[in-house]
């Protein structure tokens, strides 16, 4: 447990430099996944000071919401301004989900082929990092969405979800990667936090396989009460 979202925040950054060393010294290159929000983004600022291969590094999206390029509500806007604005790291080491194109299961197929030619066929990351949302769902993996139900694609459209269509890795990539590290940060995630520890499929977090999982979670999410002055 953390104190705060800042300190999973680093705490995550130093874990991924770590399994990026690990990973270039052994097969030459690291790929992971990332996934929006807040802590993710103080993560990959946090990260741009770690010792990391940036070299050897591709970076692909868990998930993207169909918007136009540049748009705020892109996670590869956000992923963009922390990594290349602050790394080594090229544009074109950022394997962007491509929502612009006007059919979305044509955009799924096309980035699907992504991962494949990046992370090999079936597509193995060495690094996905998910969040956890108060209502069970990580990824874009939201409930009632057949999205759930896919077993045989990498790479989902979703129907509409808080406003948004979106791209979305599936279970079955996301269970093939050699290392799942969870970020969750938060007083509204608590109850999600405690179903995906004891494993509740009712939710779509508790689908993802956690043989190879690690969460930090704040105090906030544990459901630990703060520091009183």
């Amino acid at each position: 447990m953390h104190p705060d979202a800042d300190s999973v925040a680093r705490t995550a950054a130093a874990i991924i430099a770590i399994e990026a060393r690990a990973a270039v010294a052994a097969r030459d290159r690291f790929v992971m996944a990332v996934s929006g929000g807040r802590t993710p983004w103080l993560m990959l600022r946090a990260l741009a000071t770690e010792n990391v291969p940036w070299n050897a590094v591709h970076v692909a999206q868990v998930e993207e919401r169909v918007a136009p390029v540049g748009h705020p509500d892109r996670h590869l806007t956000h992923l963009r301004e922390s990594l290349l604005d602050h790394t080594p790291l090229r544009a074109d080491q950022i394997a962007a989900m491509p929502v612009e194109l006007p059919d979305l299961t044509v955009a799924a197929d096309r980035y699907a082929r992504t991962l494949h030619a990046v992370a090999g066929s079936p597509p193995v990351f060495d690094l996905v990092h998910l969040t956890l949302e108060a209502d069970g769902h990580t990824a874009s993996l939201v409930p009632g969405d057949p999205g759930l139900d896919v077993t045989d694609a990498d790479v989902v459209a979703t129907r509409v979800y808080q406003g948004w269509r979106r791209l979305t890795l599936t279970y079955p990539v996301l269970d093939r990667a050699r290392c799942l590290l969870w970020l969750v940060t938060g007083s509204d995630k608590t109850q999600a936090l405690a179903r995906l520890r004891e494993g509740d499929r009712s939710i779509p977090a508790g689908r993802v396989r956690q043989e190879h999982a690690l969460v930090l979670a704040d105090r906030m999410a544990v459901g630990e009460p703060g520091p009183r002055y």
